[in-house]
């Protein structure tokens, strides 16, 4: 098993019912497989049977030539596909809001090979799998979504193993109220990423251990990433 699925089962602990669902698809993917392969095996054991029998008929050929001469035999002709199937087909169909997951990414398109997206409660829980899973944590940052009212706090891990996979772990907060439960507990390494998130988006990372500026002055008031700043 890869890396990727290794760790897309892992982080599907977090979300039981896409869990469950997962398990539901990958047994009739089984099922499916396993009545594939017998249906192959009946035709090749009667492929084979057909093989060592003496045939008299007729030859494919000899058929052929019984044709009337100077007739040919007309190739049946394709069904053109219906205007509206075509249609269909190209117009793309509307996407609404996402929902809390585990979600497969083309990772040369996307930066990563995992995007999960998840509750402010679960990022902990979160960190512990990449954890265990020998990831380490490579940044942290935020997005502000002004109009929407949301803080964006995004988490990336990585692993050096032979085959890249990268793991976006997102989730979203209140933006009046912008705090979220440190991983420092986990990852010691999340203390500078979030005192320099903290300093950028003004976000709070309850239970960190030494929340001061980072990169800002001692006394600064101001975040310079958010939106409505003005210097």
């Amino acid at each position: 098993m890869s890396i990727i699925e290794e760790t897309r089962i892992a982080l599907l602990e977090l979300f039981p019912e896409q869990a469950a669902a997962d398990a539901e698809a990958r047994a009739l993917a089984e099922a499916e497989a396993a009545e594939a392969a017998a249906r192959q095996a009946e035709i090749d054991a009667a492929a084979a049977e057909m093989e060592s029998m003496d045939l008299t008929d007729e030859s494919p050929a000899e058929v052929a030539d019984e044709s009337p001469a100077g007739e040919e035999t007309a190739a049946p002709e394709e069904e053109a596909p219906a205007p509206e199937a075509k249609a269909e087909k190209e117009e793309p169909e509307e996407e609404g809001p996402r929902e809390n997951g585990v979600l497969l990414t083309d990772h040369a398109a996307r930066g990563a090979a995992i995007d999960v997206l998840c509750d402010p409660d679960q990022v902990v829980d979160a960190a512990r799998v990449m954890d265990e899973a020998k990831f380490f944590l490579e940044s942290i940052s935020g997005v502000d979504w002004i109009k929407q009212k949301k803080m964006e706090v995004i988490y990336d891990y990585n692993q050096f193993g032979q085959e890249p996979c990268r793991v976006v772990v997102r989730t979203f907060i209140d933006r009046d109220n912008p705090e979220i439960e440190t991983i420092s507990e986990v990852f010691p390494s999340a203390d500078w990423h979030e005192r320099e998130t903290h300093d950028f988006y003004g976000i709070k990372f309850q239970g960190h251990p030494y929340l001061v500026p980072l990169l800002l002055p001692e006394d600064a008031d101001f975040h310079p990433l958010l939106k409505d700043f003005k210097p």
